[in-house]
């Protein structure tokens, strides 16, 4: 991934981002299990921290709800304040500087909290 934004409300294979250099994605990881399939290498992760990025995800998720009436997407929807705790935000560390909203509160992030 070069730039851009996906939202993955599924399971991610092995190696999730080995190559992204922009963008954003966002991981549903109602197991907690997303660490165990990232490559660490190059992203850093974490629950959507800032206000910004949590309305720009549900908005998102309401486009995708709107579109395609999806099951999943009107779980996270009905209850999406306690859901948006089982989200990762994936970001290039070489893109943190970068962004217009930054991911975080924080100073510095080095990996999932």
């Amino acid at each position: 991934m070069t730039g851009g934004t996906v939202i993955i409300l599924g399971k991610v294979g092995d190696n999730f981002a080995v190559g992204m250099t922009g963008g954003i994605a966002f991981i549903y990881d109602p197991n907690q299990d997303f660490e165990n399939y990232v490559n660490p290498n190059s992203v850093i992760w974490q629950m959507p921290e800032t206000d910004y990025w949590k309305h720009y995800l549900k908005k998102l998720i309401s486009e995708h709800y709107n579109a395609t009436y999806s099951k999943i997407a009107f779980r996270i929807l009905e209850n999406y304040n306690d859901e948006v705790k089982n989200f990762k935000q994936v970001c290039p560390v070489e893109m943190l500087d970068k962004l217009e909203n930054p991911i975080s509160l924080k100073s510095r992030v080095s990996k999932a909290v």
